[in-house]
């Protein structure tokens, strides 16, 4: 009976927080929205032990792609990536064929794809990276979604030694590794991030390897990434200095956001990373956006300012809602 009893209560939770992600009831704040997704996602994560309540968990976070938010569509991309449950490629390959998807979503279900070293995918990445009607953003990222799925399946995966990285995030391409001799020199894998005829693959290496030394002078050399045409390498950069929290990424942020010439998808990721670091500086800077023209940088801005309440609070968990 207990057994039971403790099923019906997990579906109840998890019909509550789909309501939630989804907003059913018309007024759930946009940062309640992503705090559900990330407790959706923790169930999703539980393939192995929880197979029935994790594949429910999938369809309720795919539901997601219906929404107009262009942000929490590219967050549930990210997420469903991020769950290492193989199950979420055909809900992803879905979004990336999905020409009436905005870029930024379809770019992350690519991404995703990856994550999940999903090899079914390969060919549809192939397609997409070969098309040249096919917008840069969506074609890089396929670019390095196919580099990565190799890779994860290749020998080297298995031989190469990797820095443990303090960040749990399965990400577009894995560090250089420890035993190549150019992986432990700042100044050599700052020339490497921004060489444009080493592959996009090699390049987002170096960045994940000044990513895990994470120093100040790592940082500082992260940051003359931002000079690159590239806007999806661009936003990686700020996604990192999100997760690496070190105040002396902050000016480079706060340039980079102010700066309306950049993709929306670059000056969101760096509204987000702000809010991640949570000094007294940024409190006001994040509020000054919340009106901005742009609607992802916009909403970027709310989530931004709850993870900074988050970061100044005493919460144990974020997705606490």
């Amino acid at each position: 009976m207990t057994e039971i009893q403790d099923d019906v209560n997990e579906q109840s939770s998890l019909d509550t927080l789909r309501d939630v992600l989804i907003n059913k009831s018309g007024d759930v704040k946009l940062a309640n929205r992503f705090r559900a997704l990330f407790f959706l996602k923790s169930i999703g994560e539980e393939f192995e032990n929880k197979p029935d309540e994790s594949s429910l968990a999938l369809n309720y976070i795919g539901e997601c792609f219906k929404d107009e938010s262009e942000l929490l569509k590219h967050e549930v991309a990210y997420v469903l990536g991020q769950t290492k449950n193989i199950k979420a490629a055909p809900i992803l390959r879905e979004v990336l064929i999905n020409q009436e998807q905005q870029c930024m979503v379809r770019h992350e279900a690519a991404e995703a794809l990856g994550a999940l070293g999903d090899k079914e995918s390969l060919e549809l990445l192939e397609k997409y990276h070969n098309d040249e009607n096919e917008m840069i953003e969506i074609r890089q990222t396929c670019e390095l979604a196919i580099e990565r799925i190799k890779w994860e399946n290749s020998e080297s995966s298995k031989t190469e030694k990797l820095q443990t990285s303090l960040y749990s995030s399965i990400d577009p391409a894995p560090p250089m590794a420890l035993d190549d001799k150019q992986g432990e020199k700042i100044e050599k894998l700052k020339s490497i991030l921004n060489d444009q005829d080493k592959s996009l693959f090699e390049r987002y290496r170096a960045m994940f390897r000044l990513r895990d030394i994470g120093t100040d002078e790592a940082c500082l050399a992260l940051a003359s990434g931002f000079d690159d045409p590239s806007a999806l390498f661009k936003h990686e950069i700020a996604y990192v200095f999100g997760q690496l929290c070190n105040p002396v990424t902050v000016p480079s942020l706060i340039k980079i956001l102010g700066n309306n010439k950049e993709a929306g998808m670059v000056r969101h990721e760096a509204a987000e990373a702000l809010g991640s670091i949570a000094t007294d500086e940024v409190l006001p800077i994040l509020k000054s956006y919340l009106n901005d023209k742009d609607d992802v940088v916009r909403e970027s801005a709310v989530v931004a300012l709850d993870m900074y309440e988050y970061e100044n609070s005493n919460e144990i968990e974020y997705a606490a809602i």
